[in-house]
């Protein structure tokens, strides 16, 4: 069901003839992305910005219909920021920082996401997913007029591919009939179902929820509530055993009821049924509009490994999670972010073809801990057993008067970027009186500085961070370009860029790869250590 007011279908890639449609041989690209969707169109954003040609085939002509994810959390925003779409997405977006849950008619507590200032974008916004990537899309077109090798090729869908040692051979399939290319490196992104999956025969390992949830997006008329995360367990309006409402753009309210296993899904989707939910849970009198409306079942599941020699799979071809948490998108434009900069490392020859494998482990980590994460969340929301439900029910009670109880409750934890402890990648960590939110394998937390914010400055690249520390400004390492940012604890007025970088430490020295996680840190720069650690970094060593 969509209202078409509300129909952000873009076709932002019709179909062209291509020339390789009329080349006699295959055309050989040094990487292909299957699926044109927000992880697709990410990936070839990373690497067509470090000047690697990129070919997005797309089986649709642009940007889906409905809603669907619509939270994105900081650390995707910061990503984006360096893609060059960060700032549009949050000028559209509803931004939130704050949530409260209830149980029955009660509110046991609130919360906040980010508690602390200083930094340059929020916990969340929420915006629908077919805006988040038109800002996408619009960024590629930018870049294409400045020259920028990305090409999207709209109703080009893969119909079979042939692996050899080190390319792949695939078959299209176009209005226009069909063509064949290769690639050195494939990257699927085509979504939970993946057809370039089982044309592999590769499949997932994990759980499947035995329940259903309702979303229906509507458009109030005139509303109270404020741009929070509201969560009820059990609610007594009785329209479902669970309920969560947020606000998105344009005015419009994302509300999410769960339904139980054994529905008619049929009948719970017809309007007037809906309807009975929505009336139950607002209350009668209050107008509004249904602009979209969907059932979804969920499952944590995720590939046994990411990748399959020069086949990549990120996002959801890769790995699938409950909905509680936005840990779906969010996580695959990580796997992205940690993706681009090895692959393109490997096609400039400045690391071994090896280095990828670095992808498979860290990214296989970080969808464990999303999976463990989300089965928690979904197990908590949705008890299997009378005893469960009895332990949850007296948690939310103890929680409603007992902050120590609060961290038990579990209404979905919310997205935040993986940490990849004992990482493959990771270097020494001489720095132990620092702070363990910087050490070797976390991502750099934001800090205001006095020309503007600490992630702005790190960029994309290899760079070499100094706090009261001395280092040259540049160093070339094996071919990486080792950029130096220099700061000062008084470059920091608020005394943030201390408290996250330095701790009990009076300097620090921060090998930062080009993802903005810490590679390594020093107290102090030793050139030795930090060739080592960037070669490390490189898969070198």
């Amino acid at each position: 069901m969509l209202d078409d007011r509300y129909s952000l279908a873009f076709k932002l890639y019709p179909y062209e003839r291509s020339a390789d449609q009329d080349a006699a041989q295959p055309v050989r690209h040094p990487v292909v992305v299957v699926g044109g969707g927000p992880i697709g169109i990410a990936t070839a954003l990373d690497l067509g910005q470090q000047g690697i040609p990129v070919l997005v085939l797309d089986d649709h002509e642009g940007i889906g219909m409905g809603s669907r994810a619509i939270c994105f959390a900081k650390r995707t925003l910061e990503i984006a920021d360096r893609y060059g779409c960060g700032t549009p997405m949050v000028e559209k977006g509803v931004v939130w920082n704050l949530g409260k849950v209830f149980h029955e008619d009660r509110q046991i507590y609130d919360f906040n996401l980010l508690p602390e200032a200083g930094h340059k974008y929020p916990a969340f916004i929420n915006l629908q997913q077919p805006y988040f990537e038109r800002f996408m899309v619009e960024r590629v077109r930018e870049l294409q007029a400045t020259g920028t090798p990305i090409e999207i090729r709209g109703k080009n869908r893969l119909d079979a591919i042939e692996v050899k040692d080190d390319h792949v051979v695939l078959d299209i399939m176009t209005p226009e009939g069909p063509y064949r290319i290769e690639a050195d490196w494939l990257i699927g992104c085509d979504g939970a179902s993946s057809p370039l999956r089982g044309m592999l025969g590769l499949d997932f390992e994990g759980r499947v929820f035995q329940d259903s949830f309702l979303i229906a997006d509507i458009r109030m008329h005139n509303d109270d509530f404020p741009t929070e995360r509201w969560f009820w367990f059990e609610p007594t309006h009785g329209a479902g055993a669970s309920t969560l409402l947020h606000k998105q753009p344009d005015d419009v309210w994302r509300v999410d009821f769960q339904i139980g296993w054994n529905v008619d899904r049929k009948e719970e989707m017809k309007e007037a049924n809906i309807r009975r939910r929505l009336d139950a849970f607002l209350g009668e009198g209050l107008g509004y509009d249904i602009v979209w409306s969907s059932i979804y079942t969920f499952q944590c599941r995720r590939m046994k490994q990411f990748r399959h020699g020069r086949i990549l799979f990120a996002g959801d071809s890769a790995h699938q999670v409950s909905p509680f948490g936005a840990r779906g998108a969010n996580s695959g434009i990580q796997d992205v972010d940690n993706l681009g900069w090895k692959l393109g490392l490997v096609l400039k020859g400045q690391a071994p073809e090896s280095l990828m494998d670095s992808y498979d482990v860290e990214r296989c980590f970080a969808a464990d801990e999303n999976i463990l994460n989300s089965s928690r969340s979904t197990d908590f929301i949705t008890p299997k057993s009378k005893i469960s439900h009895t332990f949850r029910n007296a948690v939310l009670q103890l929680a409603e008067k007992h902050a120590f109880a609060r961290p038990l409750v579990n209404s979905g934890r919310l997205s935040l970027p993986c940490v990849y402890d004992n990482g493959p990648l990771n270097g020494e960590d001489a720095l132990p009186e620092a702070p363990a939110r910087t050490r070797p394998g976390a991502p750099c937390p934001d800090a205001p500085l006095a020309d503007g914010f600490l992630l702005d400055r790190l960029g994309g690249d290899f760079v070499l961070l100094t706090v009261d520390a001395d280092a040259p400004e540049h160093l070339d390492v094996g071919g990486i370009a080792l950029r130096r940012v220099k700061l000062s604890v008084n470059d920091d007025t608020t005394g943030a860029l201390a408290e996250r970088y330095l701790g009990g430490a009076t300097s620090a020295v921060l090998l930062i790869r080009p993802d903005q996680h810490v590679a390594a840190r020093w107290a102090a720069f030793d050139e030795s250590a930090v060739r080592r650690a960037v070669g490390h970094a490189c898969g070198k060593e």
